[in-house]
């Protein structure tokens, strides 16, 4: 029997060994094969030649807020996963909060999960939270198969997900680590937030203040304390402050089991452009100046920050008000995440292969998927994306597949043109046409 029901021939192929031109071999939905590019096409298989097009392995991205069920007008599983399709993300992780319930005990998570299983357009998987009165979930919540827990240090913006003081987080992370799980952290501190000068109003200026840097500083280095004496494995979600790098640098040396991420909009849009009034820019913690970005970048180079995902969290348009105070925090940027990123990270000198560790293979590998996902290597499954990276195009928000379509982006000029996008050897978007949702839910490996 041939090893071959599709093959995917490109003159530039992302491996782990590098970029080449390479034919991939497809069947049963896996990579089976990486051959050279002239290899014959096998008797019966389907030849997809992508010419000099850039194919990768589909993005995976870990920290998406879905919403749905309970908040679905901001946003839900068919407009984020096609959203993410058309974007060349073929694996997600949904927060556990903004949806209603939020998802904090088994019961939780199946009725998400019974929302998500015929609405997905790629496969998706679940974060679970921590919360202060629900230790005695957690572990049952990972023999569910989530992927780790999600606290925050700070209050969330809604009443169903309260924050862990710091009492509430050592027992969460001592009973989370007595079972090998994994904390996912959003690290701000209250009390620095709450001597902050509170100004309101449409002024980015003030609102950036009210979020300073040192909020985040003392909180990550809180938990990175915390994360030595128990010997737990925490990740640092959505890094804004360039000040915390240098304590999480030598954290990581120190052999401190943490991981960090930041995002595609606190690498390509700075405070110093956000426009007073516009709040499609809010986000906790802020987009900060030009200086602190240069920081983020250098720390993303020296494997500092481990990955990059887009902390996509849309809201309707309405709560997007001029009041950066009162107005909804999210950037929505699935759709906009590998184009933004590979903007900015070509002008920087780096490369499509340096995307794809951030955004696809580090984070395949802090959830536990690297053996399926993130690489074009035989075994795993057949996920791509198909990139012209010198193509461009100017963001219009009547083209974003996400249920509100606010976007910080809009009239951006930027570089990397998605094709098409496939799922386990099966072209699930291009050129804007989707097929019927072919997502699969996934849960955490034993």
């Amino acid at each position: 029997m041939s090893d071959a029901e599709l093959v995917l021939r490109s003159t530039r192929v992302i491996t782990p060994e590098g970029t080449r031109a390479a034919s991939v071999a497809v069947a049963g939905g896996r990579i089976t094969a990486v051959r050279a590019y002239d290899a014959p096409v096998p008797e019966g298989a389907r030849l997809e030649d992508l010419g000099d097009d850039v194919l990768l392995p589909g993005l995976v991205d870990t920290h998406v807020h879905v919403n749905d069920p309970g908040r679905t007008e901001w946003e839900g599983f068919w407009t984020a996963t096609r959203a993410a399709a058309a974007g060349g993300i073929t694996t997600l992780v949904d927060m556990p909060l903004n949806s209603l319930p939020p998802t904090t005990t088994v019961d939780h998570l199946r009725t998400k999960q019974a929302v998500a299983a015929d609405k997905a357009h790629i496969d998706v998987g679940f974060w679970g939270g921590a919360l202060p009165d629900n230790v005695k979930d957690l572990r049952p919540l990972h023999e569910a198969g989530v992927f780790g827990f999600k606290a925050f240090l700070s209050p969330s913006g809604v009443d169903e997900f309260p924050h862990l003081d710091q009492d509430r987080l050592a027992q969460s992370l001592a009973e989370i680590s007595s079972f090998g799980g994994l904390l996912i952290v959003h690290a701000e501190d209250p009390h620095h937030l709450e001597a902050a000068p509170q100004q309101g109003g449409p002024r980015y200026a003030d609102f950036l203040a009210s979020r300073p840097r040192d909020a985040e500083d003392t909180a990550i280095a809180q938990l990175i304390a915390q994360a030595k004496r128990l010997h737990a494995r925490v990740h640092v979600l959505h890094l804004s402050s360039g000040d915390a790098l240098p304590l999480i640098a030598a954290a990581k040396a120190e052999g401190v089991r943490v991981t960090v991420e930041t995002c595609p909009h606190y690498l390509t849009l700075t405070a110093e452009e956000v426009p007073d009034g516009a709040s499609e820019f809010k986000c906790c913690p802020p987009i900060r100046e030009a200086a602190n970005q240069d920081l983020l970048w250098r720390a993303l180079a020296d494997g500092t920050i481990d990955c990059v995902v887009t902390d996509h969290s849309p809201s309707t348009a309405d709560l997007k008000t001029d009041d950066f105070a009162t107005a909804w925090g999210g950037i929505s940027g699935l759709q906009l995440s590998l184009s933004a990123v590979w903007t900015a990270a070509r002008a920087r000198g780096h490369s499509l292969e340096d995307v794809v560790r951030w955004m696809s293979t580090r984070t395949s590998e802090l959830v536990g998927l690297d053996g399926r996902k993130g690489a074009i290597a035989p075994g795993h499954d057949a996920d791509f994306a198909v990139l012209a990276p010198d193509e461009t195009f100017t963001v219009d928000p009547a083209a974003l597949q996400h249920r509100n379509r606010v976007t910080a982006y809009a009239g951006r000029t930027l570089h990397g043109v998605v094709r098409s996008t496939w799922l386990r050897g099966e072209r699930i978007v291009a050129n804007g046409e989707f097929t019927a949702p072919r997502g699969r839910l996934l849960t955490r490996t034993p």
